[in-house]
């Protein structure tokens, strides 16, 4: 059967002050009326019936998610002690899956991407599933890009393994991690590379296998925590898993290695939300170019995302290219060109007693 694995324990810390500790950016309100996580899991939710879908979260959130997605129960949770990137968070889920169902089809996405339109999500989907079930093949999704774009990663399609209806499915020549820009220009016109989306499709037995192939130490710990999944000793097996295992990406612990890896080509408007800049390409624009939430008044203001969800107004006078952020007792002003910068800002809260509050 088809199982959907969501990825959701990450903080979110580029999306501060609206992000913190007490509310991640996977239970806000970002697009639309709903959380990210529940713009996700609704998604799919045709494709895959709910009681089929796992959340991958932190133990700390599971209450919240519960808590303010109320269709959701103990069973679409599978928790982990604490983050320790997305081979482990991948392994883990494989675990569990492969344990529940030996012919367990993985459907990975993350929580935090704007994608439209979702039928055609689902056909890509459909066809990953396909290979998969009778293939021992590890299948990312690509995305065709629409911008000399250096945050993401890329891959360079190889040749046609085969169609499926309207869905081209690829062997990979290479990946390549956020190139510069100059690389990014090359990429963008010479039409061979896409964006590496972070959806990914495959058995749980394949990733498994992968796993032991090339990072078998992890694989090792994950072996030994199989058995006791269930039992009183599971969160303390977990726990021990995460303390030894190396932190590393899926991406650099096993695609950039693996030989049976492919991509479906996706013609989908598609974006990651991972900080304010992003939302100048998904939401609507006023006639300055601006980004406008929350009572805000402008003059002369262009070009700048502003966002107020406190009482009171947000004013700006003559200024262009600013992220400026109210959010309860804290109010952020930065140029777009260092919002991903965000962390270095977060580091010295950290290291403030009396500012360790506002994270």
């Amino acid at each position: 059967m088809i199982y959907g694995v969501v990825m959701a324990g990450g903080k979110g810390e580029r999306f501060w002050p609206l992000s913190r500790k007490s509310r991640p950016k996977q239970l806000l309100h970002i697009l639309s009326d709903k959380s990210m996580l529940q713009e996700t899991i609704d998604r799919v939710i045709d494709f895959i019936p709910l009681p089929r879908i796992r959340i991958v979260t932190v133990d700390s959130l599971s209450k919240q998610i519960l808590g303010t997605i109320t269709y959701l129960n103990k069973e679409n949770l599978i928790t982990e002690p604490f983050g320790k990137s997305t081979c482990m968070t991948i392994g883990l889920a494989a675990t569990h899956l492969f344990r529940e169902d030996k012919h367990a089809i993985m459907v990975v996405l993350s929580c935090d991407h704007y994608i439209n339109p979702h039928e055609k999500l689902i056909e890509l989907l459909q066809a990953g599933c396909h290979i998969a079930t009778d293939k021992d093949y590890l299948i990312t999704i690509g995305i065709t890009p629409t911008r000399a774009e250096t945050g993401y990663g890329y891959i360079e399609r190889g040749d046609l393994y085969d169609k499926y209806g309207n869905v081209s499915v690829y062997h990979i020549n290479t990946f390549t991690e956020k190139p510069d820009r100059l690389l990014a220009q090359q990429y963008y016109y010479g039409r061979k590379h896409m964006w590496n989306s972070g959806m990914f499709i495959w058995s749980a037995k394949a990733i498994l296998d992968a796993l032991h192939a090339y990072q078998p130490e992890m694989a090792a710990l994950l072996d030994d925590y199989a058995p006791k999944i269930g039992t009183d000793q599971e969160l303390d097996a977990r726990r021990h898993c995460y303390e030894e295992c190396e932190q590393v990406s899926l991406d650099v612990a096993i695609l950039e290695k693996a030989e049976n890896v492919l991509v479906i080509g996706g013609e989908l408007i598609w974006d990651d939300i991972g900080s304010w800049r992003s939302l100048e390409r998904v939401k609507a624009l006023n006639g300055d170019n601006n980004v406008i939430e929350g009572d805000v008044v402008t003059v002369d203001t262009y070009e700048s995302t502003i966002h107020n969800d406190s009482s009171g107004v947000i004013t700006t006078l003559g200024v262009s290219d600013l992220v400026i952020v109210r959010s309860g007792d804290i109010v952020l002003v930065a140029h777009k060109a260092r919002v991903n910068e965000i962390a270095d800002v977060l580091k010295q809260l950290r290291e403030s007693e009396e500012h360790e509050k506002y994270l």
